[in-house]
């Protein structure tokens, strides 16, 4: 079964991940997809294959011809899907792109504009898989999980290609930064590993946000508005207050590359209270905090101005950059940026403007940059992924996992 077959099976499996739900995983759904990938583990030869109590599916493929000091190498994706957009009754097709729009939904006129994507410019030529513009696809992460699955089934398919010893692991909940929450490095028992979870053909990442998380609670008094003046705190208007005070263009969509950003999540409220969710991320550590040092201050401004306790802000660390994590071992993005060569893709080294499960395995002692996947436009009824990619990356896949035969690089 190729990469794009397994990937058309695992998209109609729908993993939706949930905020607070209070549950590890976060959505029992999950377990239909890691409980598949079991079978087929087992089926491939990976016959310790399992998934344990918090969702976590791990196996072990063998050395074939590696030196006995060899590292031993994991790769890692997840199976959840982001809580942004439905990932139920995905309707996947393959489609020949050869430029200019796509009409994604003709009875709802949903249409993947090649002005509002300029990405699709590089994909001409190509077969891309869409869906019906009412769910998102699913590419992040499944694509990324069948692209292990397909370099699995190669070394099943021809025992004589030598690799080292390999850890898989599929993961929940990722999506809601609760992927690692219970993940056992030493039990895993890799030296170093990579996450297949980033976007298009070439991209190897290894610098991430630091990110927090920021809820925000606005307590008003409420009273009838004929008679409210001079008594009436009307949280929405203070609230108001506070965002206004938030720098402008430090959002996402006035933001790119290595710029951070506060992004206003989710708000809900009335007169006498509003909460509000934000996400920090900046690359720059100093700047991360002086973000946060922001926030406080603007809480202080305004509960001096309405009140002690009128405005309060909880903030909380989600993950750090793992630049300085992977730094010392910089020979797994040299690898991986050789591999892709190799195959004849042009390697791109990008900050990721976001997180994998990665930064946090790499800051819990595993270092583990990403690498693509072959999927753009993430998280919305507008993703898709090439079908001539991900065969790519199971081909860079095998190279890399080559470079791992001897004794660990220093």
């Amino acid at each position: 079964m190729s990469a794009k077959e397994r990937f058309l099976k695992y998209v109609t499996i729908d993993t939706q991940s949930e905020e607070n739900s209070g549950t590890y995983p976060s959505t029992a759904k999950q377990k239909d997809l890691l409980c598949l990938l079991v079978e087929e583990l087992k089926a491939l030869g990976l016959s310790d294959a399992a998934m344990d109590e918090h969702g976590y599916v791990t196996a072990t493929l063998e050395a074939c011809g590696a030196d006995a000091d060899a590292p031993v190498m994991g790769l890692i994706a997840h199976v959840d899907t982001s809580p942004d957009m439905s990932g139920a009754g995905v309707k996947p097709r393959e489609l020949m792109y050869n430029g200019g729009d796509i009409v994604l939904n003709q009875e709802q006129n949903i249409v993947m504009r090649a002005s509002d994507f300029p990405v699709l410019e590089g994909f001409k030529g190509k077969h891309l898989i869409v869906t019906d513009g009412t769910t998102l696809l699913g590419g992040d992460d499944k694509a990324g999980i069948a692209e292990i699955m397909g370099l699995l089934e190669l070394y099943a398919a021809d025992g004589s290609i030598r690799h080292p010893k390999i850890r898989v692991a599929f993961t929940p909940d990722e999506e809601v930064g609760a992927g690692t929450d219970f993940f056992d490095v030493k039990k895993f028992g890799a030296d170093f590993a990579y996450t297949v979870d980033g976007g298009v053909l070439g991209e190897i990442e290894y610098e991430n946000f630091n990110a927090a998380s920021v809820f925000v609670t606005v307590k008003g008094r409420n009273i009838h508005p004929g008679s409210a003046k001079n008594k009436m705190l009307n949280s929405l208007l203070i609230f108001q207050e506070f965002n206004s005070m938030l720098p402008p263009t430090e959002i996402p969509s006035a933001t790119e590359n290595y710029e951070g950003f506060y992004h206003l999540n989710e708000l809900s409220g009335n007169v006498e209270q509003t909460g509000a969710h934000y996400i920090l991320r900046d690359h720059d550590a100093g700047v991360f905090a002086a973000r946060k040092q922001r926030v406080e201050k603007i809480c202080d401004y305004l509960n001096d101005k309405y009140g002690s306790g009128t405005v309060k802000a909880e903030i909380t660390d989600s993950y750090y950059n793992m630049k300085e994590k992977i730094q010392p071992h910089i020979h797994l993005v040299d690898n991986a940026r050789k591999a892709m060569e190799a195959c004849g893709v042009v390697p791109a080294v990008i900050p990721i403007r976001g997180g994998t499960d990665g930064a946090r395995l790499s800051f819990e002692g595993l270092p583990c940059p990403n690498l693509c996947t072959g999927t753009a436009n993430m998280h919305g009824r507008f993703e898709f992924t090439c079908s001539e990619d991900m065969q790519s990356i199971v081909s860079v896949l095998k190279e890399l996992m080559s470079y791992y035969i001897h004794a660990p690089q220093k």
